[in-house]
């Protein structure tokens, strides 16, 4: 299929590793052109030996302050098409273990930034009647997740937001979606395993079947059969989708709208 993405700049969060990673390198593959933020300044390195002039970067951590404006002054007056939103989440705990403090510092690292990025980029969009914008949160929106109550809590509020942001531009050629991927082999999945199996007294290894077994399909997800997914949607065709948030979880979601 042909999905119209090639000459297309696209901003990518996250861009070092799991679904980030793996996002932009399809991009790439597609011909579009990456611009993309993490931390690890030693790993966008080689993302720029590999891709060389389809990708350009920041090193920075997108969840703090003045990050985003950083961002915003290098892209200067260069027109995207899209935006790959996508940043780790807070550590895994039960309410009761949570603090106050947690809190705030989850509505920092996974609401108060994409705020702020979308509302700076939205110009753009609106000015070529055009843009694609797409979350990539948890399926814990979709269904309670044991000891992420941090997480849950604060990715609806972006759910939230998202939907409406979707009504609000849909008349502009902007599409606003959410992705609530489940169980995958990323580092995120990595710390829920180790936290259940301490929490359990079970091993490493017992607790990840349990993982793979609440999949229903019988196996974890990868990054890439995710990145599929995030192409099609951040891509001209899919200009009838929009305000959606979309699971893909293995058949974990039991819900009949899942």
């Amino acid at each position: 299929m042909e999905l119209g993405i090639k000459g297309q700049t696209f901003i990518v969060t996250g861009v070092t590793s799991g679904f980030g990673r793996s996002v932009a390198e399809q991009l790439m593959e597609h011909e579009a052109t990456v611009i993309g933020v993490a931390r690890r300044g030693e790993l966008l390195s080689e993302m720029k030996y590999k891709y060389d002039s389809l990708f350009e970067y920041l090193t920075a951590d997108i969840t703090e302050e003045g990050s985003v404006d950083k961002l915003i002054d290098l892209l200067g007056v260069t027109n995207i098409q899209g935006v790959f939103v996508n940043a780790g989440g807070p550590p895994a705990k039960s309410f009761m273990e949570t603090e106050i403090k947690d809190w705030d510092e989850t509505y920092k690292k996974l609401l108060r930034w994409k705020v702020d990025l979308i509302k700076k980029l939205l110009p753009k969009f609106i000015d070529n009647k055009y843009g694609r914008i797409l979350f990539l949160e948890s399926s814990s929106v979709k269904q309670p997740i044991e000891n992420l109550v941090l997480s849950t809590s604060l990715r609806m509020s972006v759910v939230g937001m998202a939907k409406t942001l979707s009504q609000e531009i849909a008349d502009n050629g902007i599409t606003v979606n959410v992705l609530a991927p489940g169980s995958h082999n990323t580092q995120a999945i990595e710390r829920l395993i180790q936290k259940k199996s301490e929490l359990e007294g079970i091993s490493y290894n017992e607790t990840k079947s349990l993982f793979e077994k609440n999949t229903k399909v019988g196996f974890m997800g990868n990054p890439e059969d995710l990145a599929s997914m995030v192409l099609w949607l951040l891509s001209p065709i899919s200009k009838y989708v929009t305000g959606q948030t979309i699971s893909i979880s293995g058949g974990s979601i039991l819900g009949v709208y899942g």
